[in-house]
C-alpha cells in the first residue's frame, strides 16, 4: 500500500476537549498536505472545516452523541440536523452504551434509526465503545447499527480505557454485512498500528497521529525503493 493509498482510509481527528479553532485549522492543513480521507472535529468546529477543506476533496465529519453517548435522541437529532447544516458530509454518532448494556434493544435501535433518518443520507457511522461491552453486547451493537442502516461501526472515541484492537475489528467484520464497513479508532498512533488494523479488516482509520504514521509510511516506501 502506498502512502497516497494509506491516507485515504485516514480521517484525521481534532476531538480534544481543549482543542480550540486554532488547532482545527492546523488539522485542516495536515489533511490537505497528505489529503486525507475526512477531518472530524466536534459539532463547534464544523462550520470552521467546512469554510477551511472547500474544494479540497477531503470530507468534515461530525462526532454526535460525543463522547458518551448518554444524550437524548432528541438531542442527537438536532446534532445531527445542525451539523449537515453547517457542512458536515458525514456523521459519527455515539451509541446509548447504558442502555445497551441494560439490553434495552428496542430504544438503542429506534434511535440508531433516528439518527440514521435525521442524516438525510449523509453516511452515518456508530460509535459502539467496545471497551465497555462484553463480545455479546459488541455483536448485538454491531448488528442493530446494521439493521438501523448505518454505513459503518466504529470501534470508539478514542476517550475509554482502551481503543481500537485487532480482536474487535475481525469481530466486527464478522458480525455485519458486507454493506457495512469498519472504522477503527483510539490508539492508533504508528505505520505499524494502521497496517495491523486494516489487515484485520478495518475500512478507515480514526487518529489523531496521522503525520506520525504517514512520514513512517513515506520513509518505509523509501527504503524499499532503495
Amino acid at each position: 500500500m502506498t502512502t497516497t493509498e494509506l491516507a485515504r482510509h485516514i480521517e484525521h481527528s481534532v476531538l480534544a476537549p481543549q482543542a480550540t479553532g486554532w488547532d482545527v485549522e492546523e488539522a485542516a492543513r495536515v489533511a490537505i498536505r497528505w489529503h486525507v480521507r475526512a477531518l472530524v472535529v466536534k459539532p463547534t468546529h464544523v462550520s470552521l472545516a467546512a469554510r477551511l477543506l472547500a474544494d479540497t476533496g477531503v470530507k468534515v465529519v461530525a462526532v454526535v452523541g460525543f463522547p458518551h453517548g448518554g444524550q437524548t435522541t432528541e438531542t442527537k437529532v438536532a446534532e445531527i440536523r445542525q451539523a449537515v447544516h453547517a457542512g458536515a458530509e458525514e456523521v459519527d454518532v455515539v451509541i446509548n452504551i447504558g442502555a445497551l448494556r441494560q439490553g434495552q434493544v428496542r430504544l438503542v435501535l429506534r434511535e440508531l434509526r433516528a439518527v440514521v433518518d435525521a442524516a438525510g443520507g449523509h453516511l452515518v457511522k456508530v460509535i459502539v465503545e467496545n471497551a465497555y461491552l462484553t463480545n455479546a453486547q459488541k455483536q448485538l451493537a454491531y448488528r442493530l447499527a446494521d439493521r438501523a442502516g448505518a454505513a459503518y461501526v466504529k470501534t470508539s472515541t478514542g476517550f475509554a480505557p482502551t481503543g481500537a484492537t485487532k480482536a474487535d475489528v475481525a469481530l466486527m467484520r464478522r458480525s455485519v454485512s458486507w454493506l457495512v464497513g469498519i472504522k477503527a479508532a483510539g490508539g492508533i498512533r504508528s505505520y505499524a498500528d494502521a497496517l495491523a488494523l486494516l489487515e484485520a479488516g478495518a475500512d478507515l482509520l480514526g487518529t489523531s497521529s496521522t503525520e506520525a504514521i504517514l512520514r513512517d509510511a513515506a520513509r518505509e516506501a523509501a527504503r524499499e525503493a532503495a
